[in-house]
């Protein structure tokens, strides 16, 4: 079994990566290591995935439509995960074209690479932050989506809509994942749990957004890796007979989160805990993209493929805690 992944040197493609080397796939890797965050992380990661014999790796950016072309009429894949995109809400209101570019340029040439290819399941990533301002919890994928309150949501949500035309006109099986919060060893340091540990074990203040009036549904890596793992086996296959919130194509959209938030205020007390050390509080407004809740229902998720994330938060920070003294010592 032959498997792409793009953005296989990001957080979750890497995690993902391993896992399938593990299981004996052959993964074919894509990314175009941009300099969102640190490039040397990514590097390491790539490193260790490149000393496995099944592992390929290419350096193309998925807004390269001829590049991705060509990858798909020399490469035959089974499965494409599909996890390139440009990550981030406040970084949405610096750099808006960049997310026009990967997330629905690039997301189109995939699309289309795959209706000409034909994998057995497209699985692509979206986020919690299609949810938006959405007051009621837990959010479930039937609830509606229709206001984003940032351009990334914006983009994740156009994805899935793209998704959906695309496997309803050319039967394309395609699964859309909507992350939350996914944190662990070699995660990415614009998050703001790698902040916190960064700043509290040097002694510097963190800073806390809305005065930390805030719950997330923190999901640790291990948890969406192996939900995404689960998914790839399943793909959609359709309904005959569609009711009014499901659809007739060979799509399907599910929540990956722990589905137990936590506040902000508790999630740093874990952090203190787990460093020994106590943080300096710099309290501060809300930020524009911002959300104050994400809480997920996996029941769809639990009933379909058999696994929900329930990993504790106190055990997946002393985890990532581990390997962030571990790799910045070395």
């Amino acid at each position: 079994m032959a498997i792409l992944i793009s953005g296989v040197a990001g957080f979750i493609g890497f995690s993902l990566a391993q896992r399938l080397l593990a299981e004996g796939f052959s993964v074919y890797g894509i990314d175009n290591l941009n300099a969102y965050y640190a490039v040397t992380l990514k590097g390491d990661r790539l490193r260790l995935l490149e000393s496995h014999p099944n592992f390929t790796f290419q350096k193309l950016d998925i807004y390269d439509r001829q590049g991705i072309d060509t990858l798909f009429q020399q490469q035959a894949f089974d499965y494409v995960i599909h996890l390139a995109a440009q990550a981030g809400v406040r970084y949405s209101l610096e750099s808006p074209h960049t997310y026009g570019d990967s997330n629905l340029s690039g997301f189109l040439n995939i699309l289309e690479a795959c209706r000409h290819h034909a994998p057995r399941h497209l699985v692509f990533a979206s986020s919690s932050s299609v949810y938006g301002s959405n007051r009621k919890v837990p959010f479930s994928t039937r609830d509606p989506v229709d206001y984003p309150i940032s351009l990334y949501a914006a983009t994740k949500k156009a994805n899935e809509l793209m998704a959906h035309a695309y496997s309803h006109l050319y039967q394309i099986p395609t699964t859309g994942l909507r992350f939350f919060t996914v944190y662990g060893p070699w995660g990415r340091p614009d998050m703001a749990y790698f902040k916190f540990v960064k700043a509290i074990s040097e002694g510097r203040p963190i800073d806390v957004y809305n005065h930390g009036q805030m719950r997330r549904d923190f999901t640790y890596i291990d948890d969406v890796v192996e939900g995404i793992f689960r998914v790839m086996h399943y793909p959609p296959k359709g309904c005959d007979q569609p009711a009014a919130t499901t659809s007739q194509a060979r799509y399907k959209i599910y929540n990956l989160g722990n589905h137990q938030p936590v506040t902000l205020m508790r999630f740093i007390e874990v952090i203190e805990t787990t460093l020994g050390q106590k943080a300096v509080l710099n309290l501060k407004p809300m930020q524009p993209g911002d959300v104050l809740e994400t809480y997920a229902d996996t029941t769809d998720l639990a009933q379909d493929v058999g696994f929900s994330p329930d990993t504790p938060l106190e055990v997946g920070i002393a985890k990532f805690v581990d390997w962030y003294k571990d790799y910045y010592s070395s």
